[in-house]
């Protein structure tokens, strides 16, 4: 016939099945802690490579910075004797035709032709003008280069602080 229950049948059936649940629920957490840990740590990886990548970068711009400074160096050396030749040209222009002319070789003055010493200064002065030209065109390349990377730089701080911001919100 039919079955009788007994109140504590009734309450271990019960337990039994709260029980059971309650052990799926337990189970899930740290199945959902695990992931939560997971994503947490994949986002710190992340964040770790984007600040790796931040330095390399940061080490790059650096020394554009130096080449930057060394071009800026040789530049103004090369003013200063272009300076220098353009005021011998102009005091060999002031000269006549039979004035001596000596150029210092060493320890010893060389007696020199006014000609070939006008042509030796405008050659120097040729040659120094070209050297600047060169060092103004590979100065601005090294600025635009500069720019690109504090502009990467930039977007790199941006997304390493949106990571950051995303993972204090979680």
């Amino acid at each position: 016939m039919g079955r009788i229950n007994f109140e504590g049948e009734n309450k271990r059936e019960e337990a039994a099945g709260a029980g059971a649940g309650a052990e799926e629920r337990e189970e899930s957490k740290p199945k959902e802690k695990k992931r939560k840990e997971k994503k947490r740590m994949g986002s710190s990886a992340a964040i770790r490579e984007l600040q790796r990548d931040l330095e390399n970068k940061a080490n790059d711009l650096s020394k554009l910075q130096k080449d930057i400074a060394k071009n800026h160096q040789v530049r103004k050396k090369y003013t200063i004797q272009l300076g220098e030749n353009e005021l011998v040209l102009k005091e060999l222009d002031l000269l006549n035709e039979g004035a001596n002319v000596y150029k210092l070789i060493g320890p010893v003055l060389v007696k020199q032709d006014l000609a070939e010493a006008n042509a030796n200064v405008s050659k120097r002065i040729e040659y120094i003008s070209a050297e600047l030209k060169r060092l103004d065109g590979t100065l601005q390349d090294l600025e635009e280069k500069q720019n690109s990377k504090k502009d990467a730089i930039f977007k790199l701080q941006q997304r390493i602080q949106s990571f950051q911001a995303g993972k204090a919100k979680a």
